[in-house]
């Protein structure tokens, strides 16, 4: 009898990878749409900008959802997360619409998706392995995470622009890297995954509107 489903290189059929696909992509759809609407709250309620202050709650929001991620837990966290983040970016879209109007979110929103569904689509066709640059990226991260502390506390010429060049390419390295892991079976667990792309979604839309808007900041 002929096989009715190919194995993926960590054993799990395409039947599966394909559910771990559809389902990290309808979650991320719901978690971008709760996203703008605690946005549009955050803007209609001002709230504040937190800065680095930001990162506090973040981890631990983070943790909860790794720590619940295969249970149903993990779901409520996931958008207590997005939840969260989406209130993080009303005060960004707050200050860019009222210095540059609305043009430059409806273009970062547009340049984000672009990017996305570009280099998403790239690796679902091509089904490219990118675990070469698993390496790569973790020690990116790591520097553009020091830089960017060290942008916020010393007045270095330039290092803003250079913190926020790193995260787009790293960011949009990660989806790559994220969309390869899933299809040749490397993630199952597509809580996980949806945080991953979310993450990377909202890093690279903020400084696409940072750069559209005209700051580096």
């Amino acid at each position: 009898m002929q096989e009715l489903y190919t194995q993926s290189p960590a054993g799990l059929s395409s039947l599966e990878v394909g559910k771990v696909l559809r389902n990290t992509y309808a979650l991320l759809g719901m978690t971008i749409a709760f996203s703008a609407v605690t946005a549009t709250i955050s803007m209609a309620i001002g709230f504040p900008y937190l800065g680095l202050f930001m990162l506090l709650p973040y981890i631990g929001l983070l943790f909860a959802v790794e720590k619940t991620k295969n249970s149903a837990a993990g779901l409520f966290w996931v958008f207590a997360l997005t939840g969260y983040m989406g209130l993080t970016l009303g005060p960004i879209l707050t200050h860019y619409i009222s210095m540059s109007g609305i043009e430059p979110v409806i273009m970062a929103l547009g340049g984000t998706a672009l990017i996305f569904f570009g280099l998403s689509g790239y690796v679902l066709v091509t089904r490219k392995d990118m675990s070469f640059i698993t390496g790569f990226m973790m020690t990116g991260f790591i520097v553009a995470f020091v830089a960017m502390l060290a942008s916020a506390f010393l007045d270095i010429s330039g290092l803003s622009l250079a913190v926020s060049c790193m995260f787009l390419v790293l960011s949009s390295l990660l989806i790559m890297w994220q969309t390869s892991n899933i299809i040749h079976g490397g993630e199952t667990n597509y809580i996980s995954a949806t945080v991953t792309l979310y993450v990377s979604l909202y890093n690279i839309f903020t400084i696409l509107l940072s750069f559209l808007g005209g700051s580096d900041d």
